[in-house]
């Protein structure tokens, strides 16, 4: 059966190569050991009925009785088709809002993302990971990186720089293969010049600033810079409250200066280090840009209509005086800004790549060599999570019979009683 699978898709990715040559310059940056399944799919099989699954979690919930952790995750083990992934989804919310939601397994987790990319449900995946707290989606690195892989095998920068924004918020870049799939999806989203909101800024920016300052190098630097300038702008735009809204930043004004920091050091530092000319280019734009609306500002104050000023107000009502303090410090940043970036190209420390093209030469020279520990922290997961799967269902097979004993006992006692 496997052979005759195998020799099928083989013979349609021949057809598929042959009559679409574009086929071929889809990228996929991990390779396929990493995301080969066959590990995954080796582990013991526990074959269930997701009808009488979900019967059974069904009666439990009406007696609002708990649903344990091994049902949910036989559930999800056993979905085989794109509408059992729908009810899944169901069952993961509905267990998230019962008593045992602190017992979701790190494996369900890890399965529910493999089952959304095996059935064409990666929009189910994304919706679950948004809605972490609804749902208990809390993946790990390995996880995190088969999900951001997938969008960039697809050429969706975007979705992928979504999921790295989860990656970010839970604080998960310990991993350099992660930190590295992160930063290409970032640098490859934006080299399209996106049209970015606030949200936007503020999510993107923090992820590279949180990446950036773990990388000592150019590209890790490139992106503090970055990162900082990106949260620098929606700084000195709508205050610090409005950078700091749930990110794992610092509650700390001078985001633009602290790129400028980023500048001096590279300054200072002895080796080769440097800053890519594009994050240069992006900041002087950003400091064009904050000029010319503090002069619009100051300049248009009498000719503004009714539903001008009032939001006006409305922003400036939000402005602490350590925001306006902090807005005060633009003329300096200007010029500050223009000498360091004359400094550095006097030093020859602005790097003429694109951030794009140092991300992608990292992800090709490096990431190869990162994904070594990884494979091997995942088979030894993979065999933790069967021995703790293994013993829960040791556990629950002697509470059935520690039950039926019960029951046995209760009915010999109810008929002697009967019989006195």
């Amino acid at each position: 059966m496997a052979a005759s699978i195998m020799r099928r898709c083989a013979a349609a990715a021949v057809r598929v190569t042959c009559k679409t040559p574009t086929f071929t310059a889809r990228r996929c940056l991990l390779s396929a050991a990493y995301t080969d399944t066959q590990l995954w799919e080796a582990r013991e099989p526990d074959p269930q009925n997701l009808v009488v699954l979900a019967d059974f979690m069904n009666s439990l919930y009406d007696r609002k009785l708990p649903v344990s952790s091994l049902t949910i995750s036989r559930f999800v083990d056993n979905i085989s088709s794109r509408e059992e992934v729908d009810q899944a989804e169901y069952y993961l919310y509905k267990f998230r809002h019962s008593p045992n939601c602190w017992y979701l397994r790190d494996w369900t987790v890890h399965s529910w993302i493999r089952q959304c990319l095996k059935y064409g449900a990666r929009d189910k995946a994304m919706h679950t990971l948004k809605n972490k707290v609804q749902y208990g989606m809390f993946p790990d690195d390995f996880t995190f990186n088969l999900l951001i892989d997938s969008y960039i095998k697809d050429g969706d920068f975007e979705s992928a720089c979504s999921v790295v924004e989860e990656v970010m918020l839970q604080e998960a870049f310990d991993l350099p293969s992660t930190q590295i799939l992160s930063l290409y999806a970032l640098g490859n989203y934006l080299a399209t010049k996106p049209k970015l909101g606030i949200a936007e800024e503020r999510a993107l920016g923090a992820a590279l600033l949180i990446i950036g300052m773990k990388q000592d190098n150019t590209v890790g630097l490139s992106a503090q810079f970055f990162g900082n300038s990106l949260l620098g702008k929606v700084e000195m735009l709508n205050g610090i409250h409005a950078v700091f809204r749930g990110m794992p930043l610092t509650w700390k004004h001078g985001f633009v200066g602290r790129a400028l920091a980023v500048m001096e050091s590279v300054a200072a530092a002895p080796g080769d280090v440097k800053l890519s000319k594009d994050t240069l280019d992006h900041l002087d734009e950003v400091l064009q840009e904050l000029s010319s609306a503090s002069d619009s500002d100051s300049s248009g104050e009498e000719s503004r209509g009714e539903e001008e000023e009032e939001e006006q107000k409305k922003k400036e009502s939000s402005l602490d005086e350590e925001d306006e303090a902090e807005q005060a410090k633009l003329p300096f940043y200007v010029s500050r800004f223009k000498e360091l970036r004359s400094e550095l190209e006097t030093q020859g420390k602005v790097d003429p790549a694109t951030f794009q093209a140092l991300v992608s030469t990292q992800a090709r020279q490096n990431l190869s060599a990162a994904e070594q520990p990884d494979l091997q922290q995942y088979g030894s997961q993979v065999e933790a999570w069967g021995a703790e799967k293994r013993l829960l269902v040791q556990r629950e097979k002697e509470m059935r019979e520690r039950s039926e004993q019960e029951r046995q006992v209760r009915l010999a006692a109810r008929a002697a009683a009967q019989q006195a």
